[in-house]
């Protein structure tokens, strides 16, 4: 079983989770750690003569150390690249939190270090009519590491979502800080410093732009001390 296991959310979509979650799976791989991750749900597949294919889950698959099929990588694959539960609406596909928690646990109960379950969108993203992807972290009671786009707006999202977790009983562990495209942001080292001393939760790291997300260079500018994964 998988001894450290988070779940990697963020402020709203499109701020690279998956560019942080990969990075994080090297940096633990270079300390000679096995890796593991999931994504429960991927949108946005592209289809290939082995089936439904979400570039995400295959960049979690090429960073992890353990082989696993990409059906345990990423169970609930859909192609339309919208909203998770306007998607699997459309394919006929029941999301649900016990679901999803099912196919976590499966991957958990892999020999491995560290174990990463990143979601879909931010925090709320819906699953159906009543449950949102926040309930698949906190059915499994697992920490969270939250990755912060470095673009205007980045406080109100980043405390927002940081209260919602505390509020729904869940530890943060960490934060990131990741820049999503190659423009800074204005003023953005006053932004940081509110961002550490207003989130309750050590900065795992700062991000540079990398074009083509290598998760090596991103790797460079983590520090997994925070996680205690030799604890």
């Amino acid at each position: 079983m998988a001894k450290k296991t988070f779940f990697v959310t963020g402020t709203d979509t499109g701020v690279g989770k998956t560019s942080v979650s990969a990075a994080l799976l090297v940096a633990a791989r270079e300390q000679g750690l096995r890796t593991i991750a999931v994504k429960p749900v991927a949108s946005g597949c592209e289809r290939t003569p082995e089936g439904l294919r979400n570039s995400d889950a295959l960049a979690l698959q090429s960073a992890m150390t353990e082989r696993l099929a990409y059906e345990q990588v990423n169970p609930v694959s859909l192609e339309p690249a919208i909203a998770p539960h306007v998607a699997a609406r459309q394919a006929g596909v029941q999301l649900s939190v016990s679901r999803l928690v099912g196919f976590c646990r499966g991957v958990m109960m892999r020999p491995a270090e560290l174990c990463l379950i990143e979601g879909a969108g931010g925090w709320r993203v819906p699953l159906n009519q009543r449950e949102s992807f926040a309930g698949v972290p906190r059915e499994l009671g697992v920490d969270v590491i939250l990755v912060v786009a470095l673009r205007l707006g980045a406080i109100n999202h980043a405390l927002l979502t940081a209260e919602a977790i505390r509020h729904d009983g869940l530890r943060l562990a960490g934060w990131v800080g990741n820049r999503p495209d190659s423009t800074s942001m204005d003023e953005e080292q006053d932004t940081i410093e509110f961002l550490r001393q207003h989130i309750e939760a050590p900065c795992l790291g700062l991000l540079p732009w990398v074009g083509n997300a290598d998760p090596g260079l991103l790797s460079r500018s983590l520090d997994l001390s925070p996680l205690t994964l030799y604890g």
